[in-house]
């Protein structure tokens, strides 16, 4: 097929997908892995393939530089004695480990090896769509750990593929292929967010920003791969350096550009490598026999239980060297350490490293080494779909773990500081902008307004745990509740008329229309409204700069975590295009 044809049967496939998913309430990777296998059926689909390189090149560096930009450095800081051995020793020992059975099952050692650094790594993106459902720091610990294993997979994919071409590899060279990639990709990555940073600092077009951060991670991973060093880690590098400066270098109009755009295209190439998977195993199914198919099938099964048995136990091998900052039951631990392990899924990384293996790597048992590794890659993934994705929620149940109510706490502390912060300072920038007494009065009013919301919002929430805890022990000791008072109807007010006076407003379709005054006595030689709106408009953004200084100030503090600051930040950039106006194009 051609290649504009492919792009709208993926594109076609994927809405197909994404309308089918919540109506089977399956995981959208799964049901569009099924229709991938599905459309395999036709032949003339069964042999569309992208070439090894295109899988690495194309979708890695967009998809892992928008986790960078979504991730939360003060989670990896927080936990860094928990991701450093999850994203690094533990992707070791579960390759190593499925190489073992591979070999038992009767594959060469270098192959095995391949297949084990495809499947090593657990992959966030396939867990995205339950991440909610996860305590919000377990979730981004695995969502930390997904950034830096891929590093670690692919460093063991190339020593992997070397010994399988007939390369030489000593231990003097693992070593030093080990600190040059580690190495490498975290220089790289320093340095191409550096030239970028000094880039954005000279322009402020919108689409020039936008066009800047594209070719980010494409550049990193570019360079990276000149110097034979990690691409992956030269990517998650730039992006989390990128993640800290854009809220200083970009502007609102294209902050908001990126948060429409990037979860677009990320969502379309997950959802296009899920489909080629399907394809790619509907390919291999026709090219092995039936015998060989039932062995593989078995190679997956066992090799997907080892994965969960590994990490399960090298957690449980790890505790003695977690921080004991806090104090946790142990049975709580047990049980998070059970949820840690079924999150634990696999999925676009996987797919991209298997599908990128060469077709020149040898044979199992008369299947080719290719073929094999994508088969059984295909088979953890659906495994990891089918069974532990529809598992999380009833082990979540299980597990008991407790609500953790901390982003809403710090949702509402930054907001409150930044409003209180902003009223403080709002007679020193009236002053300096030259705005008069009456939008002075207006904005106050509006920023009182919003602080009493936030107020009002905290209480209320507090007061819902309240009531939450107070059901839950009428219902524990099976008692209504005597201070329940049957609730008053709410009055309606009759609505006004132009005149101020209650009466009957004119009523079409069921919508009731209002009646808005105007003005014919406006004084242009006075201040006009034109005056106010821009004096109005003046003071607002620098109200606007103001705040967003406060909330930076709180994430520098480490008194608020990044995604906090990126929720608020967004809703700033909001406000601040709907007073200036969306930017014009020629």
């Amino acid at each position: 097929m051609e290649g504009l044809e492919v792009t709208v049967l993926l594109g076609l496939t994927i809405l197909v997908g994404t309308l089918l998913a919540p109506r089977v309430r399956l995981a959208l990777p799964l049901v569009l892995v099924v229709l991938g296998l599905l459309l395999g059926f036709v032949p003339a689909l069964r042999d569309v393939q992208l070439p090894p390189e295109t899988v690495l090149l194309l979708f890695l560096p967009v998809m892992l530089f928008w986790e960078s930009l979504t991730t939360s450095l003060r989670s990896i800081r927080r936990d860094f004695r928990y991701i450093l051995p999850m994203s690094t020793l533990l992707v070791v020992a579960s390759a190593f480990a499925v190489a073992g059975i591979g070999v038992l099952c009767g594959m060469p050692w270098e192959i095995a090896l391949i297949l084990g650094a495809a499947v090593a790594p657990p992959d966030a993106t396939a867990v995205a769509a339950l991440g909610r459902m996860l305590p919000q720091r377990m979730f981004m610990k695995l969502k930390a750990e997904s950034l830096s294993n891929d590093g670690t997979a692919l460093v063991l994919y190339a020593i992997a593929v070397s010994i399988a071409v007939g390369g030489q590899v000593t231990p003097l060279s693992v070593t030093g292929a080990v600190l040059l990639s580690y190495g490498g990709g975290i220089v790289v990555g320093v340095v191409v967010a550096g030239a970028a940073y000094l880039l954005l600092r000279r322009v402020s077009s919108t689409m020039a920003i936008n066009v800047t951060l594209l070719l980010v991670p494409f550049t990193a991973f570019l360079v990276a791969e000149i110097v034979e060093a990690s691409g992956v880690l030269a990517v998650v590098v730039a992006g989390l350096i990128i993640a800290y400066v854009s809220p200083r270098v970009t502007t609102a109009s294209s902050r908001r550009q990126t948060d429409a755009v990037w979860p677009f295209g990320v969502y379309l190439l997950n959802g296009a490598l899920f489909i080629l998977i399907g394809l790619e195993v509907q390919f291999v199914l026709h090219e092995i026999s039936a015998a060989a198919i039932g062995r593989l099938a078995l190679v997956s099964v066992a090799i997907w239980a080892t994965l969960l048995a590994v990490r399960f136990l090298f957690q449980l091998l790890n505790t003695p060297f977690q921080s004991r900052s806090t104090t946790i039951p142990r049975g709580l631990r047990s049980r998070a350490r059970v949820v840690s392990t079924m999150a634990g899924m696999r999925g676009a990384v996987s797919l991209a490293i298997a599908l990128s293996v060469p077709s020149t790597v040898g044979f199992v048992g008369g299947v080719s080494g290719r073929d094999a590794i994508v088969f059984i890659t295909g088979g953890v993934i659906l495994l990891s779909l089918l069974v532990q994705g529809p598992l999380l929620p009833a082990v979540l149940r299980w597990a008991r773990m407790p609500v953790d109510h901390s982003q809403d706490e710090e949702l509402e502390l930054a907001e409150r500081a930044i409003s209180g912060a902003s009223l403080a300072v709002i007679d020193d920038l009236a002053v300096e902008h030259g705005v008069g007494q009456e939008v002075r009065d207006r904005v106050r009013e509006e920023g009182y307004l919003l602080l009493e919301y936030a107020n009002a919002r905290a209480l209320a929430r507090e007061q819902a745990l309240v009531d939450a805890e107070a059901k839950a022990l009428d219902a524990l000791l099976d008692e209504p509740d005597p201070l329940a008072v049957p609730g008053e109807p709410s009055r309606v007010e009759a609505p006004l008329d132009e005149t101020g006076a209650a009466g009957s407003t004119p009523v079409i379709d069921g919508v009731t229309l209002q009646m808005i005054a105007t003005s014919t006595d406006v004084d242009l030689l006075q201040r006009s409204p034109l005056i106010r709106h821009a004096e109005f408009t003046r003071l607002k953004l620098a109200m606007l700069d103001h705040k967003r200084e406060v909330l930076l100030g709180l994430r520098r503090s480490g008194a608020v975590d990044d995604l906090i600051v990126r929720r608020i930040a967004a809703r700033l950039d909001l406000e601040q295009v709907r007073l200036q106006g969306i930017e014009e194009f020629d």
